[in-house]
């Protein structure tokens, strides 16, 4: 076969693909002249039953935007608590569950309801009941050594709704209760209830943690290094520090929270030299409120592993001594900061105290004794830990130093010394063993000392178990 007759079929299968491409659509492009289309009637609103699908969809589209937009507010805060954590590779609860929703508050989709119920069960991990626990051993130089289960302590939480909720909690120290402080306390450092409104304003109500400081709000034994709290928030500020009050939280934006009470005020009556404004707290228990006190505290948490805070407390205090100005302010300002394996954590604080003079007058009159308050008091802390396990083992083992400095009596008013004994420094040194996450095994030793040469203050070897649940 030549190669014109073997190229025919090829051809013939040209021009009828050709064909079968041209011919309907071109037909009715040009063969078939064109007609007008078919007037329809205009239709009333009424008349129209079919939705419109691209509206549903654009409906459908903004529902989810919706859903997720705030499944990623959610996920933020959770993931800020887990970067913040100090210790361990578990954030434990805080003692103020409710501030870490607050920036979860819903929107007014029944979607947001459930999803908020599910944040509350991971933020307080076992759902309405949770706690922590902690028992030590100390010993002093010089002296017998103590074991003593100091806190068993007990949260409860409630949802009524997605937008009202309520915590509380409870605390038992020194493993019984006698009446007398020395022999234990009972306290109800937490109760009340949060109306979750929107992101940025929500109303809290009842027994109140002031928020003021690192530990004051966030004192589970997991989440410090030390047997013992830091000094500067036991003695500087008076943790756990609560009482009786009102007030706003929420989240800002940008990566920046507030909380801000009115609260009890202190009484400048029950100050002392050695614990500054400590026993100057009401807690709750038939609060005298002639004057009201107001605190807050405002954080930024944009940088992840970075968390810097301030806080303040102003009030008047001289409702037992109604014929003396007596007023409290404290400033406070703390950071810390996760990078790997490593924790930094400082804090400062300062105590002023409107008159100081004539409240030690006061007192000594009806007592016989002064307190020899101080005008001012202050101190400051900074902290380094490192966690020594690889990240991926369930258990871990973290080695910490602390410098701390706090004086009682930094600044006297006219007419009044200092005593050495309240100007102290220490070095606290140790490790903490975490069998799981959630349970800590503790040791330091405290090298502390004092300006005074009569009183010396003894070093500590400390022992502590702690836990969360």
């Amino acid at each position: 076969m030549n190669r014109k007759s073997s190229s025919l079929p090829v051809n013939v299968c040209l021009c009828l693909l050709g064909l079968s491409l041209w011919g309907p659509g071109r037909e009715t492009a040009t063969a078939q002249p064109a007609t007008p289309a078919p007037s329809v009637p205009s239709q009333s609103p009424s008349d129209v039953t079919a939705p419109d699908p691209a509206a549903t969809e654009r409906a459908r589209l903004r529902a989810d935007l919706e859903r997720l937009e705030a499944q990623l507010t959610m996920l933020k805060q959770r993931l800020s608590a887990i970067e913040e954590k100090p210790t361990s590779g578990a954030e434990p609860p805080p003692a103020d569950p409710a501030s870490a929703l607050a920036p979860d508050a819903p929107t007014p989709s029944v979607a947001q309801a459930a999803e908020d119920a599910s944040a509350q069960e991971l933020v307080t991990g076992t759902g309405p009941l949770s706690g922590y626990m902690d028992f030590h051993f100390n010993k002093r130089k010089g002296e017998d050594g103590v074991l003593d289960f100091h806190r068993f302590v007990l949260l409860f939480t409630h949802s009524f709704s997605d937008r009202i909720r309520f915590v509380s909690e409870l605390e038992l120290e020194h493993a019984f209760v006698e009446g007398l402080e020395e022999a234990g306390e009972l306290e109800l450092e937490q109760a009340y209830l949060d109306f979750l409104l929107t992101p940025k304003f929500n109303v809290r109500a009842g027994m109140l943690l002031a928020p003021v400081g690192i530990i004051n709000e966030r004192h589970e034994p997991p989440s410090f290094y030390g047997v013992e709290r830091p000094f500067v928030d036991t003695v500087i500020i008076p943790s756990t520090w609560f009482d009786v009050g009102a007030g706003v939280h929420g989240d800002l934006g940008r990566g920046f929270s507030y909380r801000a009470y009115l609260m009890a005020p202190l009484d400048a009556t029950k100050f002392t030299a050695e614990e500054g404004i400590r026993d100057g707290r009401q807690k709750g228990s038939e609060a005298n409120v002639r004057d009201v006190a107001l605190t807050g505290r405002l954080e930024y948490r944009a940088r992840p592993g970075l968390v810097l805070g301030t806080s303040f407390w102003h009030g008047n205090t001289g409702f037992e001594t109604p014929r003396i100005e007596s007023r409290v302010g404290l400033v406070e300002f703390d950071g810390r900061y996760s990078q790997g394996r490593l924790d930094l954590r400082g804090e400062f604080a300062q105590v002023f105290i409107d008159g100081a003079g004539e409240i030690n007058d006061v007192v000594a009159r009806t007592t016989g004794v002064s307190p020899n308050i101080a005008r001012q008091l202050r101190g400051f802390y900074v902290e380094g830990g490192y966690r020594l396990f690889p990240s991926t083992w369930s258990h871990d083992f973290a080695a910490f130093a602390r410098y701390e400095n706090f004086d009682t009596q930094f600044r006297m008013p006219a007419g009044y010394q200092p005593l050495g004994e309240f100007d102290r420094t220490a070095w606290v040194t140790g490790f903490t063993y975490y069998p799981d996450p959630d349970v800590a095994v503790k040791f330091d030793y405290v090298f502390l000392q004092n300006r005074s040469d009569i009183i010396r203050a003894p070093n500590s070897f400390n022992l502590g178990l702690g836990w969360w649940f």
